[in-house]
């Protein structure tokens, strides 16, 4: 078998493919509709969260008060369209093209960091557009991995159950070139989410427990690394430093961490009301928009909203691996399960650090902070659920 289009799966042509299962009102009746119209009530929440945490400073600026929102709201409309093509083309034909994809998103990663790059907040990760736009490539970047470990992993030869020893090694090569350009940024999140997606997809692969045991006793070798050799930068252990005592941060990196529980503790049962929030309205809660969007749910909704935003997530979670389990190829499974590990590691960090029991990474709440980039990796990742899903039904 070789790296590509797989044998066991019928070569039928695109057209007959998509027409098959994705045509008319079959495409509609096959989608998850439990999948889609929980990532659409995040977005949706999202948006007034986004508004409600922007709306005091851009009336104090003298600015449209819904700018942030309306905003949002296009890059949902955007995402909802990327997501839509992405279910539209069979999954098994874009294995063929794992490799170019990939390449395409780490040639991004080294535009980011050339003299193309902007900085914000510290972090060199995007690349400036025409009109005020910008591009944040790590983002497509956990697609293009997801893509193309699933590739090599997939790839098996007859009569064995389990991806070869080199298929593994080259899939965790393929997730080092990316994370050592993302660290370089640097954006220990994303590289952190990389990891546990690849993680996740190895494990499922039918791997051996020495390599999951091996990955395991590496990442922690990596961790002391990283911290010894100095590849951190000094706000990012100052950051971790402010996890373990964060009452002790005063006004520096402990800062956002107590206003954040400070915020979401304040709302009670029902919370005090959408744009009534003290701390939000008072801009007491630094980038509530984007890595601190969930303080804002806390502060304002109370424990019901914050609460139903976790119920989401956990639709979200039930209905990836229901997907993943119902794949009709370990591909699509492997697919299923590195968008699964990504999204759910990645709300469970951002929720973890509005509460104070996970460091600061400055990663977003998928689909609810603002950021266009974020949302359309997002729902491009939904798309791909969505294609798994309905050619499953095949």
């Amino acid at each position: 078998m070789t790296y590509g289009y797989p044998s066991t799966i019928p070569r039928r042509t695109t057209g007959d493919v998509v027409a098959r299962a994705t045509g008319g009102w079959g495409y509609l009746r096959g989608l998850d509709w439990w999948l889609l119209l929980s990532a659409l009530a995040l977005s949706i929440i999202g948006a007034l969260l986004v508004w409600s945490a922007t709306r005091a400073k851009q009336i104090s600026f003298g600015n449209d008060p819904e700018t942030y929102f309306k905003r949002h709201l296009l890059n949902l409309a955007i995402g909802l369209v990327l997501g839509f093509f992405m279910s539209r083309v069979d999954y098994r034909l874009l294995r063929a093209y794992s490799p170019i994809l990939f390449g395409l998103s780490v040639l991004g990663l080294l535009v980011v960091l050339s003299p193309l790059g902007q900085t914000i907040n510290g972090t060199k990760a995007w690349i400036p557009l025409p009109a005020g736009f910008s591009i944040q490539p790590a983002e497509f970047t956990k697609i293009g991995l997801i893509l193309v470990v699933a590739l090599l992993l997939a790839e098996r030869r007859d009569a064995e159950s389990e991806p070869a020893n080199r298929d593994i090694l080259i899939s965790l090569a393929c997730f080092a070139v990316p994370a050592v350009l993302i660290m370089r940024q640097p954006d220990l999140g994303t590289a952190l989410i990389m990891a546990v997606a690849v993680f996740g997809m190895i494990a499922v692969s039918g791997a051996r427990t020495r390599w999951i045991v091996s990955m395991m006793a590496g990442a922690v070798a990596a961790a002391v690394a990283v911290v010894q050799l100095g590849i951190l930068q000094t706000y990012q252990l100052q950051r971790l430093t402010a996890f373990a005592d964060p009452d002790g941060g005063g006004r520096t990196f402990g800062y956002n961490t107590q206003q954040a529980r400070i915020a979401i503790g304040s709302g009670g049962l029902t919370g005090e009301g959408l744009f009534h929030g003290a701390q939000t309205q008072g801009r007491f809660v630094p980038f509530n928009q984007t890595d601190f969007v969930y303080s804002v749910a806390g502060e304002e909704l109370g424990l019901i909203g914050a609460g139903a935003i976790i119920l989401l997530f956990g639709v979200l979670l039930w209905r990836g691996v229901r997907i993943a389990t119902r794949a009709s190829d370990m591909f699509g499974r492997l697919v299923a399960v590195g968008v699964l590990c990504w999204l759910s590691f990645q709300a469970f960090e951002n929720i973890g650090m509005n509460l104070g029991i996970m460091p600061v990474t400055g990663v977003p709440l998928p689909f609810l902070s603002y950021g266009g980039t974020s949302m359309f990796a997002t729902w491009i990742a939904i798309g791909l659920l969505q294609n798994v899903h309905l050619r499953s039904q095949d």
